[in-house]
């Protein structure tokens, strides 16, 4: 079997374990459109809607939803292109991410794990990333004892974040330091929208606790949105910010060792190679010289 041969033109750390396809990139697609939605009900709902008469029974509704389609995109995935490999790496990965987040998490929204799942999706890219985010965040709330209503939207909160990652320019081309504030910059903006958006998903159940910042099913679109930005600024800002200046610090600072160990494990697993197999000559092909 020969090994398989890098043209002059190839990159360290072009390879990807998973590359996504028509059927995994319509999956991801989709639930990400219904997690969106998930998310974003209490913004997008009408007045008098259905939605918005039973705002008290909607989270849950989406909490037992959410699950099976998480479940349904990482199957697709797996099936169209994880190996044995991917998927050793992936356990690694997402034990280490587990590993981190009680690290920091409750002190004042410091979680390092975050800049490892960016470190990842960059190198790995998104159909990985977002597999990786999701059972990360599973494996935490497993071993923290966070268990609860909100954990699919975690998980399918941080399969964003880490696709995102594999989805930003220059995967191939970008190194240095250039790439290292891409991601440091990536990784705070990421840490702000994963509060933004779990800020959603716990909104509509504060209601009547306080008039200026729960959400009303009877207001109009403005008027919800005003509640809901004073109440991201009066409960979580405190949280996102030291997360969103912890993740930038660590990738700019822990970027290029991890960024070299995941590339050099990506290239030595080979993900892409195409075996080659070379029949064995025939030796009754070459024929004995004959009598000088």
């Amino acid at each position: 079997m020969t090994a398989e041969k890098v043209g002059p033109g190839a990159v360290e750390g072009a390879v990807r374990p998973v590359r996504v396809g028509l059927r995994s990139g319509v999956a991801l697609a989709l639930v990400s459109a219904i997690g969106a939605a998930a998310f974003c009900w209490p913004l997008l709902a009408t007045h008098g809607s259905a939605v918005a008469a039973h705002s008290a029974d909607a989270p849950w509704l989406f909490a037992a939803l959410l699950p099976l389609l998480v479940a349904v995109v990482i199957a697709t995935i797996a099936d169209t292109g994880m190996d044995a490999k991917a998927v050793a790496m992936l356990g690694m990965l997402a034990a280490a991410g587990a590993a981190l987040r009680p690290l920091g998490a409750g002190t004042a929204g410091i979680e390092p794990m975050f800049f490892l799942m960016v470190l990842s999706g960059r190198v790995l890219g998104p159909g990985f990333g977002f597999v990786l985010g999701a059972l990360t965040m599973f494996a935490s709330a497993l071993l923290t004892g966070g268990v609860g209503p909100w954990l699919p939207f975690q998980m399918l909160a941080m399969g964003w974040v880490t696709a995102g990652a594999g989805l930003l320019p220059g995967a191939a081309t970008l190194r240095g330091r250039a790439e290292l504030a891409l991601l440091a910059a990536y990784g705070a903006v990421s840490a702000i929208g994963y509060g933004t958006v779990m800020n959603l998903q716990g909104w509509p159940y504060i209601a009547g606790l306080a008039s200026n910042i729960s959400y009303d099913p009877h207001a109009a679109l403005t008027t919800n949105l005003a509640r809901f930005t004073t109440y991201c600024l009066t409960t979580s800002l405190g949280w996102d910010l030291p997360r969103a200046a912890l993740t930038a610090i660590l990738s700019f600072t822990l970027g290029p060792p991890v960024l070299r160990a995941l590339r050099r494990a990506t290239r030595r697993a080979a993900f892409t190679a195409t075996p080659a197999f070379t029949p064995p000559e025939d030796p009754t092909s070459h024929t004995s010289p004959g009598p000088t």
